[in-house]
């Protein structure tokens, strides 16, 4: 059997000197020494400590770029949860190497600090892009952009965290039917309701009068002809 490569032995030697002496107590030197190489090997892999235990998150946003620059104004927010999906499909590829992360993450605060900035950058990317799409610059629309960006996120890191906590069967398939619900809430720009000018508005209501008793009157109001007050 061929030997680990480099970096995956770093991993391995890096997390489990957490697990036995704290993250704070583990050096770059006990990792390089723990994995069986010097610290040119480590520093050559990773630039800190840190870098050890995060995905390679810029790696990981320039692939959502590329993802979202593929994409029409027709096919933007499907290109969103494409997106979405393709940052899950990378934790899941890492099996138990994310959720030795996540209970890490869980116990030291620097490492939760670092994660929520690392959260950050990719809903500002998802906020450019919506708010791109959307092609108002009304504070408004920004507004909205940001609201949307930050529920892709959490839709995101819920089924994420139900996945790490072993509470999820089929990650991918909550995932997709967490951004359907997240997309539902946002329309579109060219949904938007029209003026009174450009179009009609059907406005739904209960009623306990029968449907047959009901549609005169409402022919009268959509026509404009007078009716009982």
């Amino acid at each position: 059997m061929s030997k680990p490569a480099a970096r995956t032995r770093l991993a391995d030697a890096a997390f489990a000197l957490f697990d036995e002496r704290g993250y704070e107590q583990t050096t770059v030197d006990d990792i390089a020494e723990r994995a069986g190489v010097g610290r040119t090997t480590f520093f050559r892999h990773y630039r800190s400590k840190e870098d050890v235990i995060f995905p390679d998150h810029d790696r990981l946003l320039e692939q959502i770029k590329d993802r979202l620059a593929t994409s029409s104004h027709e096919t933007a927010l499907a290109a969103v949860s494409d997106a979405v999906r393709l940052v899950l499909l990378h934790y899941l590829e890492e099996g138990d190497l994310a959720r030795r992360r996540y209970r890490l993450t869980s116990k030291v605060a620097a490492l939760r600090d670092r994660e929520i900035a690392s959260v950050a950058r990719y809903q500002r990317l998802f906020r450019e892009f919506i708010a791109n799409w959307m092609g108002d610059s009304t504070e408004s629309a920004s507004l909205r952009a940001e609201l949307m960006a930050a529920s892709v996120v959490a839709a995101h890191n819920h089924v994420l965290r139900r996945w790490l906590r072993g509470e999820s069967p089929d990650p991918v398939a909550e995932v997709d039917e967490a951004m359907r619900e997240v997309l539902a809430l946002f329309r579109g720009p060219q949904s938007r309701p029209e003026t009174r000018d450009g179009g009609t508005t059907v406005v739904a209501f209960r009623t306990g009068q029968d449907l047959d008793a009901l549609l005169p009157a409402l022919r009268r109001l959509v026509e404009g002809e007078p009716g009982d007050a």
